[in-house]
């Protein structure tokens, strides 16, 4: 289980909800889903993403997989993976940080949430806390990690 932010390519006259709805009414569980197909421009999003979170933040290791593009930070605070897929992504954080080190991995995962939505137009929203990446609060999000990763180190190991 991980604390999830999603980014997505908001249409044109739609609202972000309106956009995931659309997304999600295609959306077959049962169905394999399709290898990953991105566009030039979106690979070219991907290269300055990428890029940007290579200088702006540190090593980072990237795989390309039959449905998304994958990066992961390396090193401290913690690992934060961000899956790419073109007109869609999201940030994964493990729940196992608290406290100060909850503050720490969130305000990573939000700077890059932030690069994303720079660097390729999507628009990023953490329905964890139900904010946007975009001016959200780094701190509300650690609350979230830190109470839940408290919660499962007491009932789960």
């Amino acid at each position: 289980m991980t604390y999830d932010i999603m980014l997505v390519r908001v249409q044109p006259g739609l609202t972000l909800q309106e956009s995931l709805d659309r997304l999600n009414a295609d959306f077959d569980p049962d169905a394999d889903l399709p290898p990953l197909r991105l566009t030039q421009a979106q690979r070219n999003e991907w290269d300055r993403i990428l890029r940007r979170v290579s200088r702006d933040i540190g090593p980072v290791e990237s795989e390309e997989y039959l449905y998304s593009l994958t990066l992961e930070t390396v090193g401290p605070p913690g690992r934060v993976q961000l899956d790419y897929c073109g007109d869609t992504a999201h940030i994964e954080v493990a729940y196992r940080h608290s406290g100060p080190a909850a503050l720490e991995v969130m305000e990573l995962a939000y700077r890059i949430a932030r690069i994303v939505e720079d660097e390729s137009g999507l628009t990023g929203h953490d329905f964890e806390v139900n904010q946007p990446t975009r001016g959200g609060d780094p701190v509300k999000a650690a609350a979230r990690l830190s109470g839940v990763s408290e919660w499962a180190q007491h009932h789960l190991s």
